[in-house]
This record gives structure tokens, sequence and C-alpha cells, in this order.
């Protein structure tokens, strides 16, 4: 069977159209755990379930105790549903033992032992909807199983979205749920939450429970619910040390400090660390012939002008050397070279330091 969409795989399960097997693979878990849902909540009915039936995690289970839940036959219905989740943590799934006990790839062609994930892939049991999901790795193609498994199976790649792309896929999951979002209030949950979709539906489920089946979700709901203030947030953190403007970044920090469990360091930390990385492609992709330099920074283009400011303001090598303050004080937050400096005050200080930085002399 040829890679599928998300979309399809969903269309075909709703018109109760079933495969034999499902890969779900990729860094985005949102979607494979979407798939998975659907399968162990819609296929079969309750009475169905107590049967027919089976959860498994990869970190418990080996190849052989998958298909043998897999080959056997369901119990007063049409199917049986075994779903393995994190299955990138069952060891011998893409691996065998050859002769002599070590464990290999088999990527020579060797038939000293049976691939028997393989076997089954060509010979699945059609009462059975296996499904695998197998998040955050590749599937291993050099195995006679990884190679089938794009062959034999409903495979489905869940890529991790751009940065740029999360404001619009916030837009369309609340339309999608009959509420509305500003563009404004879009872009600030998308530069908050970043690109782990299962936590921005989270957060947007969470909002949407506090108004009316279709209100709008406003930057004044947002503050109230996640906590981030629309005037002391870090992207106006950013924008001020952009600006060099010291008196307003100071404020931020000190409404940071005052509020430590909206505005927790290593979200601050990470999200500036963000900023200056984009500031650093900013300033390496600037001027190259064919470069859209929006989505080479990683940025929507109507951010592209902060970025612009940023990078007047902090070169190349002062880009690199603030990255490098960062990870500094991320260490110290955590303890390291820091007996008793409070969270409130490292960031001052590091603030500080990135706003006036120290001349190394030539």
């Amino acid at each position: 069977m040829a890679a599928s969409t998300f979309d399809a795989i969903l269309k075909d399960l709703k018109n109760k159209v079933y495969h034999p097997v499902y890969f779900l693979y990729g860094d985005e878990a949102y979607y494979i755990d979407l798939l998975a849902s659907y399968i162990e909540n819609q296929v079969l009915s309750d009475m169905e379930k107590e049967f027919n039936q089976t959860i498994l995690y990869g970190r418990d289970v080996d190849l052989a105790t998958i298909l043998s839940n897999a080959k056997r036959y369901p119990m007063m219905s049409n199917y049986q549903t075994v779903i393995v989740r994190e299955a990138q943590d069952v060891k011998d799934l893409f691996k065998r033992k050859k002769k002599g006990g070590d464990e290999e790839v088999d990527d020579d062609g060797d038939e000293s032992e049976k691939d028997i994930l393989a076997d089954y892939l060509n010979k699945p049991q059609k009462s059975t909807i296996l499904v695998f999901c197998y998040k955050y790795k590749a599937v291993d193609k050099r195995t006679k199983a990884g190679k089938l498994v794009e062959k034999q199976t409903v495979f489905f790649e869940s890529k991790r979205l751009y940065a740029d792309k999360v404001p619009s896929w916030i837009s369309g999951y609340v339309k999608s749920k009959g509420y509305r979002i500003s563009e404004s209030a879009a872009l600030l949950l998308g530069e908050y939450l970043g690109v782990d979709l299962s936590k921005v539906a989270n957060e947007l489920d969470k909002l949407m429970i506090n108004v009316a089946q279709g209100s709008e979700i406003t930057s004044a709901l947002i503050e109230k619910s996640i906590g981030i203030s629309k005037d002391f947030n870090v992207f106006e953190l950013q924008i001020a040390i952009a600006s060099r403007d010291f008196l307003k970044a100071n404020r931020i920090v000190n409404y940071f400090g005052a509020n430590p469990k909206s505005n927790p360091i290593v979200m601050t930390l990470a999200t500036l660390n963000s900023f200056f990385t984009k500031i650093i492609s900013y300033h390496v992709f600037k001027g190259k012939p064919g470069v859209n330099l929006a989505a080479s920074v990683g940025v929507l283009p109507y951010f592209l002008k902060d970025y612009e400011l940023a990078a007047r303001t902090f070169s190349l090598e002062a880009s690199i050397n603030v990255i490098g303050l960062l990870h500094d004080y991320d260490l110290r937050s955590k303890g390291v070279n820091n007996l008793n400096t409070t969270e409130a005050d490292l960031l001052k200080e590091m603030i500080y330091k990135i706003l006036h930085p120290v001349a190394v002399p030539a």
C-alpha cells in the first residue's frame, strides 16, 4: 500500500473500511494518537471490546507477543483490535537474532533466521486490526520488515509542523470546534505554546470550556486562562531586547519575578534561545538568491520585521554569544555553579548582560 494521509485514513475508518495493519510513525505524536484513539474507541462496540481489544506498550512486550495476540481470532465479533502504543520501544521490532545470538540489522539478505514481522506483514490476519504507534524514530528500511511496512500496511508519517504554520493550524482547529480566534491571538498562542500540537490542542480545549459556543477566544481570555499577559510576556521581552529598550525589558522581568508560576524561567530561556537562533538564521540567509527568508528563518512573514530589527541590534557574532549566555543561565537555574541566587535575580542579571555585552579586547 502507498503512504496515506491522516484525512484519508480517518475517512476510511469512519466509513468502516478497515485494513489488517496500520503503521503510524513520525515526530508529531498528535495525529498518531488521534488515529489510534479513533480505532480504540470507535471500531468495536463496548461489548466487543471486552474480548477483542488488546492495548500493548512497547517497553513491556516483544514482537512475538504482539504477533501472538494479532493471530488470534475474534470472539463474537468480525474484528479484534491490537494497538501497540510506543511501538518504537519494542526492542526487536526491526532486528533479528542471527546465529550466535547477536542482534543485528538485517541489511545483507541473510535468511539464517526468519523475520517474523515480515512474515506476518506478507500474510496478516484479516480479522485483526493491528496498529503500531511508532513515534519519534524513522523506520529502518534496511531490514526486510522495514521495507515491507511501506508496501503492506496503511503507512502514515506524522510530520512535525513548522513553527510558522502553527498559528494557522490554531485558527483551523478553533474553527473546527465552532469558535473564533483573532489572528493576533493565534499568533501569540503559536509563539508561546510551540510546535507540540498535543500541547496546543490541550490548551485550546481548556480555553474553549470557558466560552460559549461560537464565541471568540480573545487575548484577555488567553491572559486569564494561560497567564500570557498582552503587555508582559516573553514576546514583548524579545521586542524590548531587539530594540535595546532596557526600561521595558526590566519591567517585564520584574513582572516575571512576581509571577513565577505563569512565567517559569525554563520557558523564558527556551523561547529566547529560539529567538536568537532565528536571528542567526536571518543573518545566514539574508540576501541569498532564491531564498524565502521568512521560511528559512522559520517565522510568518508578519514577524520578519521583528527579526530584521533584532539583526540590526545583534550581529551574527553577538547572537552566537547570547546563545552561550542562555545555556549558561539554564545550567545556573538548575543549580550548577549557583548556590542561592533566585530565578528572578538570575533572569535580571542575564537580561542586563544581553543588553550590556562586555567588549572583548582584540
